[in-house]
């Protein structure tokens, strides 16, 4: 009895400890924002705005070899930062799910890349890191359906890696409107 009551307690101490630490928590939100024509400062026609994406195998693997300064990944390819050097938001028409092994946007022809701005919120004050991308596709760029979107780092389909993807039904772009999308992603 007395060796039954002992593990009880250490059970009970053990649950206790794991309770107090908490998960980092990978957030991700984005926004499409369209407008008529090419002008960025024309009242927006709509905005859609979610959460949620999935990490990509990849892109995660690329975050830790950046991370401990390596210059090249255990296979050999050179690493790329996701900065606004390289960083690109891509759209593509495909619904096919997310995958963590996937590489690129899954459309087999309507899938366009553009360079992206890249902005970053240090969290030493509030607790959470934001980085945000942003890409302006405009009247001549991306028109077809939108049902996939990812972050890259680079411009070109099939090179680089990508952080995320997701699966999402925006619309159909024309020419006549420029859409412009925006992925902001927080680690606390």
């Amino acid at each position: 009895m007395r060796d039954d009551m002992s593990q009880a307690v250490d059970t009970a101490h053990v649950g206790a400890a794991v309770a107090d630490h908490e998960p980092a928590r990978w957030r991700c939100t984005w926004t499409v924002t369209k407008r008529w024509g090419d002008d960025l400062s024309v009242e927006p026609y709509e905005v859609v705005e979610g959460a949620g994406n999935l990490l990509m195998y990849g892109g995660a693997s690329c975050i830790w070899e950046c991370l401990i300064g390596n210059g090249t990944s255990s296979s050999g390819q050179n690493l790329t930062y996701f900065s606004s050097a390289n960083a690109a938001l891509g759209v593509g028409d495909s619904s096919t799910a997310e995958a963590a092994t996937q590489t690129d946007l899954q459309a087999s022809s309507n899938k366009t890349r553009k360079s992206a701005t890249v902005s970053h919120t240090d969290g030493t004050s509030s607790g959470s890191a934001t980085v945000t991308f942003t890409a302006t596709f405009g009247t001549s760029d991306a028109n077809y359906q939108w049902s996939e979107w990812i972050v890259g780092n680079s411009t070109t389909g099939g090179t680089g890696r990508i952080l995320n993807r997701k699966v999402v039904a925006l619309g159909t772009k024309t020419s006549a409107a420029s859409w412009q999308l925006q992925v902001s992603i927080s680690l606390s």
